[in-house]
């Protein structure tokens, strides 16, 4: 009996492992697709969260409105209020206030939330800006 042998087929061990690796390259690409969209949605949805309790305080009166602050800062500093940020630590709320004082320096304001209370105030030529 004659052995048997067969045309050579197109699928050579070098194509075959090019395909391997570029099997593997689209999976590996895939995988990173994933996670950078889960990491995504849940960032998304963390700041959804934020923002929700955010309006949950402002709607309960555990906060003032932003308006209220605002109106604060301007009878007691001379400048332009640059960035605000609503921060919750330890259960208290605070709004964190940039002013960019007349002096173009810039000073960092925190009130309470609750109540509109100054708490901390730091900055060069703070002082300066101050209004009677």
């Amino acid at each position: 009996m004659l052995p048997m042998t067969f045309p050579l087929l197109p699928f050579t061990a070098r194509t075959t492992a090019r395909t391997t690796a570029r099997t593997r390259g689209a999976l590996r690409a895939l995988v990173l697709l994933a996670a950078l969209c889960a990491v995504g949605a849940a960032g998304v949805s963390h700041a959804d969260t934020d923002a929700d309790r955010a309006r949950a305080a402002l709607r309960s009166g555990e906060i003032l409105p932003l308006s209220r602050i605002l109106d604060a800062v301007s009878r007691q500093y001379a400048g332009d209020v640059i960035d605000v940020k609503l921060d919750r630590d330890d259960g208290i709320w605070t709004y964190e206030v940039k002013l960019l004082l007349p002096t173009s320096t810039i000073a960092k304001l925190e009130y309470d939330a609750r109540d509109g209370r100054l708490i901390k105030a730091k900055g060069h030529d703070l002082e300066r800006a101050r209004k009677p």
